[in-house]
């Protein structure tokens, strides 16, 4: 018996393994014909020249912020609430450059090849900092870094914001409308909180 027992648990056990692993099977295997229809409606469905225009503004301009994040972060003796605004930035914009890259690659497009962040980029782009801006903050340092950083990502929310009421107003892919009233609900939050960092570094 002693010598049966383990050989019958491990068939069990197996038996139980396999059936799992069908029942498993059975349960995906509808859904993922669904899902790649989601995925591919989700990236090539509706949009219009509104959709295309700003999704490769933004993309753009989330790059920059992400840029100034990542200056600011390499300084040392940084206003620690600022530094963890700039985390935060950082980290919620770049999934979103991520997702805007995919949806304007289904729709036939390329992103802007001009990935600097730096120049004049029109209205697609407003709120964006020139080269000298951005040179300004490289140079900074400490209290000073902290201030000018908080008073450029401030403009630039708020050129992101004001492009996101423009998208919702023109704009049709349904995906894309969505993301512009994330952007405006948490950088409308964002600038409130730099404007009060402002008074306290």
């Amino acid at each position: 018996m002693r010598f049966r027992h383990p050989a019958t648990v491990v068939s069990i056990l197996t038996l139980a393994t396999v059936l799992a692993a069908c029942g498993e099977t059975d349960q995906q295997e509808p859904d993922a014909p669904g899902h790649a229809e989601h995925s591919a409606e989700e990236f090539s469905g509706e949009f219009n020249d509104a959709d295309v225009e700003y999704v490769s503004g933004m993309i753009v301009h989330h790059e920059q912020a992400v840029e100034m994040s990542d200056i600011l972060l390499a300084k040392d003796d940084v206003d620690s609430d600022v530094v963890s605004l700039a985390e935060d930035i950082r980290d919620a914009q770049q999934p979103e450059i991520d997702q805007m890259v995919t949806w304007l690659q289904a729709w036939g497009h390329e992103p802007d090849d001009n990935h600097s962040g730096h120049g004049d980029h029109g209205a697609a782009h407003e709120g964006m900092m020139g080269e000298e801006d951005i040179a300004e903050l490289e140079t900074t340092e400490g209290k000073e870094a902290s201030r000018l950083f908080l008073e450029q990502m401030i403009v630039h929310h708020e050129g992101a914001v004001s492009t996101a009421k423009d998208h919702l107003a023109n704009g049709e892919n349904p995906q894309a409308l969505e993301l512009s009233e994330e952007i405006i609900s948490v950088q409308q939050a964002e600038i409130e909180q730099m404007e009060d960092l402002l008074e306290k570094v």
